[in-house]
């Protein structure tokens, strides 16, 4: 126990540095700063009845909410309990000029067990609805993950009235297979086939058990936001809430055009921000997720009770919807709200992104194939994706990319040949500053969830086929709502724009956790040709090293 502590103890010293420049800076007048101290334990639940290991953060299944404000300095230090690496990556959250931070492998070094490391990051000019969760060893299996909100300052104006209160739901399929087993049989080149069941909020809820507690409470003629997250591994949910209507407010760090709508389709890795009005008669009401696009039904319930209510919720609960149609159709209704601020007070109008040059067009098709060995892996553009033990970011600040990876080892479009799969860091280099389209192809039978770290995007388009240049004429120029996340549907494909302002080295991912973990991912490095501190933060004293240049001198800082 004593060399354990020493260890941390010395581990602190960064830490406690770092902290006492914050604490300077903040006499300086800058943005505010929030302080978290997270234990990371094994512990045991039983969230389908039956008792398996999962992450615990300072005791919690699911994680802690972080309540944040736009431009908040955000700390969070890391103790790292479990018996393997661990990293957190804080989903939504652009890390601007901060990839260093972003809790990828292709970013940083994991956390050892038995040390801590502190993440710093800046909530820099976002609103909105997040989620974080850990990144290393299908870990995301296990649970660790929790909500992370992003609250507008008080000087913004929001385009509606101030919420009574303000919850967050997370739901998410779920295996009663503990993370390590399921880990162990990707790799024999296994598929993990079909979940266990739903959660929500950690819980799969007992419909006509008038015992089980609430999750949330509504008081009679109140209006309440509810932020609902997709936290799962494999499945999109439908979410709806018994008797009652929802007006979609918020996507995604953008405030859309309020619509009401009686069910939402929430894919792998999506947050949509709604708000409920208590105007039912008082009673208890069943918020209910279930899959779709599945042979398999699976769902989770979860009760909302109205204060002083006197009657049970009825065990007659809502349908979903049948078709992926359906959720199509849904997701061309979405549109920005063009008038109302967002974390600046403009109008999220006020960027035409319909009217920029196209520079590059990146067309990338998700495959599925297998390794020579025989194995199953997943893969964009014939190409899946493996870590190497020195981080790509790291790699490409210390000068020996030669020795770890190359880039463009896929070109912008998918080869003749996309289901012969080829191993290895997918690195694609792109241009600073660069107005881009990125297409994304679907040749699988199953609806695909994808992710870009470091931007929001907008995404002009969702169709059933191939794409081609004259499909631009159907992409919405105008008021698509700038996000994180974008669903592709069976034999369909996805068109978004977004400009390369960012710098640093950032993840695309699918959101399926199996597929990323067996290759479905690449990262896009993002230099600015400055190498100024404009553009992109020096790398952290703090930060951990490993690989190739664990023993190797820092290099020059960059220039003011």
């Amino acid at each position: 126990m004593g060399e354990r502590t020493l260890r941390i103890t010395s581990s602190l010293l960064p830490w406690l540095l770092s902290i006492f420049s914050m604490v300077v800076m903040v006499a300086q007048a800058e943005d505010p700063y929030l302080f978290f101290t997270w234990d990371v334990s094994y512990g045991t639940r039983s969230p389908l009845g039956v008792p398996q290991q999962v992450i615990l953060i300072n005791g919690e299944f699911p994680g802690p909410n972080l309540n944040t404000t736009t431009n908040n300095n955000i700390i969070v230090n890391v103790f790292n309990n479990l018996d393997e690496p661990l990293l957190f990556h804080w989903s939504g959250i652009q890390q601007r000029k901060n990839s260093w931070h972003d809790g990828t492998a292709g970013t940083m070094c994991p956390i050892l067990p038995g040390t801590n490391f502190t993440y710093r990051f800046q909530v820099k000019d976002q609103i909105g609805s997040f989620y974080y969760y850990p990144t290393t060893g299908f870990q995301k299996a296990a649970g660790g993950f929790g909500g992370l909100r992003v609250n507008s300052r008080l000087l913004i104006p929001v385009p509606f009235a101030d919420p009574e209160d303000d919850y967050t739901v997370l739901i998410g399929d779920w295996y009663s297979r503990g993370h390590i087993e399921l880990r162990k049989q990707l790799d024999s080149g296994e598929s993990l086939g079909k979940p266990n069941g739903v959660l929500m909020n950690g819980k799969p809820g007992k419909v006509g058990d008038n015992s089980e507690e609430p999750l949330f409470l509504m008081k009679p003629g109140k209006t309440y936001r509810y932020r609902i997250c997709n936290v799962g591994l494999k499945n999109s949910l439908n979410f709806r809430i018994q008797g009652h209507n929802m007006k979609l407010v918020e996507m995604e760090g953008s405030h859309t055009q309020q619509a009401m709508y009686d069910s939402l389709d929430i894919h792998l890795g999506q947050c949509y921000s709604v708000l409920v009005t208590a105007n039912k008669d008082p009673m208890d009401y069943y918020m209910v997720a279930s899959t779709r696009f599945t042979k398999y039904h699976l769902q989770a319930t979860g009760k909302i009770r109205y204060t002083d209510g006197k009657g049970s919720a009825s065990t007659d609960l809502p349908k979903a919807p049948v078709s992926w149609a359906w959720s199509l159709n849904q997701f061309r209704s979405f549109r920005w709200n063009l008038t109302a601020s967002a974390a600046r007070p403009n109008p999220q109008g006020s960027f035409h992104y319909g009217q920029i040059n196209i520079t590059r067009t990146i067309k990338l098709a998700n495959t599925v194939g297998t390794s020579a060995d025989g194995k199953l892996r997943y893969a964009i553009n014939g190409a899946s994706h493996t870590d190497p033990d020195t981080p790509l970011k790291l790699a490409e600040y210390y000068g020996i990319v030669d020795k770890v990876f190359k880039y463009d080892t896929i070109g912008d479009e998918p080869g003749a040949d996309v289901e012969k799969v080829t191993l290895g860091p997918v690195v694609l280099n792109a241009t600073f500053r660069n107005f881009v389209e990125i297409i994304f192809e679907n040749h699988e039978k199953s609806v695909q969830s994808w992710h870009v770290d470091g931007y929001s995007f907008f995404p002009v388009a969702i169709e059933v086929g191939q794409w081609s240049p004259e499909r631009r004429k159907n992409y919405n120029l105008l008021d698509t709502v700038s996000r994180y996340s974008i669903q592709v549907y069976p034999k369909s494909w996805a068109a978004i724009f977004l400009t390369f302002d960012n710098a640093g080295m950032w993840q695309i991912r699918s959101e399926s956790l199996e597929k990323a973990y067996l290759g479905q991912q690449l990262y896009v490095s993002v230099l600015s040709p400055q190498r100024s501190l404009r553009d992109e933060y020096n790398m952290p004293d703090w930060s951990l090293v490993c690989g190739l240049v664990k023993d190797m001198p820092k290099p020059p800082p960059y220039s003011s």
